[in-house]
């Protein structure tokens, strides 16, 4: 897969880089079979970021910073060893062929140009949902499993770092599966991310996802005070919303079309 630039569109220009950092991007139509990656765009790392005028303070609405097409939360300001969480897959409802979206969790890529992060993809490119488990260590282009997944299986995605050694861990509790692999990879460990994100820049109808157990270092999230996201849209409005953080608990649902009140 090659790497892009990120989506941005008109009130999304503005760049408050010592407010946010960057953070990475999974664009384009990644559901195509990987020996036919180079058509398509991977996950990949961005430095584009938005107003501090879109931010919930300032502008008094519900929605939280605008994470271009990353909802959920990201912690810095850490050395990050290990995250975890756990998520059930949800029933989604295809709005167009290039919908796509994955939950994921991931070390680095805030404010960096590596990530190292796993998850499950869903793409509606064939004109229904398709679920696979994968990984990515940035740049390299991600790598898709076959083990079957699919809507309400209970998932756990861990990535556990050791020095430059990177262990990548999906588990399907529902159909009794694990996928581990371990690789050398000289990325940064000085954010932890817990992120429901577009690849395409729009997201089928998912209804809600809900994240729980999500851990930095064995620790629970909320012990970071991570920052929220909400991805947005190019019609000035955003596509889904991130709920308040419990402990390791918080929920992303689906809202396209909603107006971000400016």
């Amino acid at each position: 897969m090659i790497h892009t630039t990120p989506r941005v569109a008109g009130r999304l220009t503005a760049c408050v880089a010592a407010m946010l950092g960057a953070a990475a991007l999974l664009v384009g139509p990644a559901a195509a079979p990987i020996g036919a990656q180079a058509a398509a765009s991977a996950h990949g790392s961005f430095a584009t970021l938005h107003s501090a005028a879109d931010t919930n303070a300032q502008v008094g609405h519900p929605f939280n910073q605008n994470g271009g097409n990353w909802s959920g939360y990201v912690a810095t300001g850490l050395v990050a060893e290990s995250v975890s969480a756990s998520w059930i897959e949800p029933t989604v409802t295809c709005n167009a062929t290039n919908d796509t979206f994955a939950p994921w969790v991931g070390i680095g890529g805030y404010g960096t140009t590596t990530l190292a992060q796993t998850g499950v993809e869903i793409s509606c490119s064939s004109g229904s949902p398709v679920y696979r488990a994968w990984y990515e260590l940035i740049p390299a282009s991600p790598v898709y499993d076959d083990a079957a997944v699919g809507p309400g299986d209970a998932i756990k995605a861990e990535v556990i770092r050791a020095g430059t050694r990177y262990t990548m861990t999906v588990t399907d509790r529902t159909r009794n599966w694990t996928r581990t692999v371990t690789k050398s990879y000289a990325g940064s460990s000085t954010s932890a991310e817990f992120i429901l994100e577009s690849p395409t820049g729009t997201y089928p109808n998912f209804g809600t996802v809900t994240f729980t157990g999500a851990t930095v270092n064995g620790r629970q999230l909320s012990r970071y005070r991570p920052v929220a996201l909400d991805a947005s849209n190019a019609s000035g409005g955003f596509d889904d919303h991130t709920g308040p953080l419990s402990g390791g608990t918080f929920s992303v649902s689906y809202r396209r079309g909603a107006a971000d009140q400016t």
